[in-house]
């Protein structure tokens, strides 16, 4: 940049790189107000007066706002509130519905071992009473004797129908 002398016979202006601080603000304001009153039109009772009602116009408008904001704060708790026990009922129906979804699971589960285990002890009844005939069977032929009926406890209604189960089957 270039270096600039003024001439003093041309008018210059100089701009101060310093920033006013709330301090110079709260002067200006004091100064401002101090030359108002010096120069108001009217009485200092008149002013006093229209100072008086300006401040009470002024609590007046606080105290509104103040409930305004009062009204809002507790309308936007209330609509919180709703919003909140309305997942909480949502979140208990939920829960609700998959405790009985578990429940008849584990019921039908329970059923279906049950099943599978009265069936696991009917094939092994089945397996018992066969495995009695063969044994002795096998001990008779190897004697040398004619096959003759397993000495077996009687037949249970289980056992008769493993027998008969198994016989059907091919075994």
């Amino acid at each position: 940049m270039a270096h600039y002398e003024p001439d003093d016979s041309e008018p210059y202006v100089i701009i101060e790189r310093e920033e006013g601080s709330v301090g110079s603000f709260l002067l200006g304001i004091a100064v401002g107000a101090g030359v108002a009153l010096l120069f108001a039109p009217r009485s200092g009772d008149e002013t006093r007066a229209d100072i008086r009602r300006r401040a009470i116009e002024a609590r007046d408008a606080a105290r509104d706002a103040t409930l305004d904001v009062v009204d809002s704060a507790i309308g936007a708790v209330d609509d919180a509130r709703r919003v909140v026990e309305d997942r909480i009922d949502a979140v208990r129906s939920a829960v609700d519905v998959k405790r009985q979804q578990v429940t008849r699971a584990v019921d039908a589960g329970r059923a279906a071992a049950q099943e599978a285990r009265d069936e696991l002890e009917r094939r092994l009844a089945a397996t018992k009473a066969a495995y009695h005939a063969g044994v002795h069977v096998a001990r008779d032929t190897r004697a040398g004797r004619t096959p003759r009926a397993p000495r077996t406890a009687p037949l249970t209604e289980t056992s008769r129908t493993a027998v008969t189960l198994d016989y059907e089957q091919g075994g």
